[in-house]
């Protein structure tokens, strides 16, 4: 990553686009396509976004998103089994997909001379998806022990549920990704298979190809393949209950013998880019960065360098999302510094942001640490492939992400002091407390006395 010294007179990366040659069209079934020309190697990252995801499941059945991304793998009438896989396998590629609150990924990396078979492959499953019980019910097991792997056996991954469900009143980023366990274990193809019906269609996809490509030669491989599945629905309406934020803090405690540090989290509900006005989300970018982006941030100097409090510290922004999100204060304590503490000491740095605001210095030093993490991405296709794939499938626009540095450039320090004076208020925080025990695992989510805690199990 990149930093400014102080010495350095200020970087002006206003005029820098992310992909310029990026390019976007939409077939007649309404597939959005992006093209991302890479022309440095043959090689090309084939991306299916859908626009569906863990928020987006019916009651009941938290857990089917992501279930369906496994059955993606079991193949069609015309493909059966592994033949996809073993197809990317035999030609030297690579494949993987991901679940999401908001959307579905499913990618293959593979040489150039490749992309037509990986397209037409891609689109059979979009519409050809063929499962049966024999087939489904292994795979439930297998998603119900990467649960168990994830998530079971890892108390922060436990303390993190918790810290959700606490964070996210009345909204459906409160259920894990993954679901609950005995959601999960009551899921069948059946439900998987009504899933795969009403969302995984041409009108509710983001198709993103980059690499060794041009426009003309995509449009006519796109209309091709994906061209031919019809599709008259458009685009899925996200409907979702909005995410209450309370005046009431939360503190939410995990203790279990596997642990062997403490640490602590704070967490706020905060606007996303989707639901922010504009320059909010840019300025808690900035702000994030300013407070814990690296080792010369706002938390770690004070909290590990100078007061040697803390053996690390940092802050976090979850930018893309559908709905408000979260954003993230994390800390593990030093020696016999206790974790009320550390929040206590973290809560001042952020007051002082919020009367104070930041040093020209601090603003300057932030945005050239996010631009040049925007420059060094466009060295890899892959993660510039999933920069706007995550973007469009939670309501941003090409043009939006193209002149996102511009947008940071533009934010000044009386922007970042109102992101932390609005936001990161000292009222509605989620407090994470993963703690040492000696005894039997507990967990329990408590509300300022004299409100009772309740139990988690």
């Amino acid at each position: 990553m990149m930093t400014l010294p102080a010495t350095a007179k200020p970087v002006d990366l206003s005029d820098l686009t992310i992909a310029p040659d990026a390019t976007t069209f939409s077939l007649d079934n309404g597939l959005q396509v992006v093209v991302i020309p890479d022309r440095r190697a043959p090689i090309v990252t084939h991306m299916v976004w859908y626009r569906i995801g863990a928020a987006d499941e019916p009651p009941g059945k938290s857990g089917i998103a992501h279930y369906l991304e496994h059955l993606m793998f079991k193949g069609t009438s015309e493909n059966p089994g592994s033949t996809f896989s073993d197809t990317v396998a035999r030609v030297g590629g690579r494949e993987n997909a991901f679940t999401s609150n908001d959307y579905t990924g499913y990618y293959q990396q593979v040489s150039k001379q490749n992309l037509p078979q990986m397209m037409a492959l891609e689109a059979d499953r979009m519409r050809n998806l063929r499962l049966t019980h024999e087939v489904s019910a292994p795979e439930l097991k297998v998603v119900l022990e990467e649960r168990r792997a994830r998530i079971e056996t890892r108390p922060s991954a436990e303390l993190g549920e918790a810290v959700d469900a606490a964070l996210f009143i009345n909204h459906p980023y409160s259920d894990p990704i993954i679901g609950w366990p005995n959601e999960v274990a009551s899921l069948t193809f059946e439900d998987a298979l009504n899933f795969y019906r009403s969302h995984y269609r041409p009108g509710n996809a983001v198709l993103v190809i980059a690499g060794d490509v041009d426009v003309d030669e995509i449009r006519t491989l796109a209309e091709e393949t994906y061209g031919k599945i019809a599709d008259d629905k458009g685009r899925v309406t996200r409907v979702r209950p909005q995410a209450q934020k309370l005046r009431a803090d939360r503190l939410v405690e995990l203790a279990d013998p596997r642990v062997t540090q403490s640490s602590t989290q704070l967490a706020w509900l905060v606007p996303s880019y989707t639901t922010a006005e504009p320059g909010t989300a840019e300025a808690l970018d900035v702000l994030a960065e300013i407070l814990g982006g690296n080792n010369t941030s706002r938390l770690y100097t004070a909290l590990v360098r100078d007061e040697k409090i803390a053996t690390s510290a940092g802050a976090w922004y979850q930018s893309s999302a559908i709905d408000d999100t979260r954003f993230v204060f994390y800390a593990i304590p030093r020696g016999d510094t206790s974790l009320e503490a550390l929040e206590d000491r973290a809560r001042e740095i952020i007051a002082d942001i919020a009367d104070n605001g930041v040093s020209d210095e601090e603003l300057q030093r932030a945005k050239t640490s996010l631009l040049a993490s925007a420059i060094f991405a466009q060295d890899n296709q892959a993660s510039l492939a999933r920069i706007f794939g995550a973007a469009l499938a939670t309501g941003s626009t090409v043009e939006e992400v193209q002149t996102w540095p511009t947008a940071i450039s533009a934010i000044t320090a009386d922007d970042v002091r109102a992101a932390a004076k609005t936001w990161l208020d000292d009222q509605a925080t989620v407090t994470g407390r993963l703690l040492e025990a000696d005894a039997p695992a507990t967990a329990a989510i408590t509300a300022p006395a004299p409100a009772p805690s309740t139990a988690i199990r």
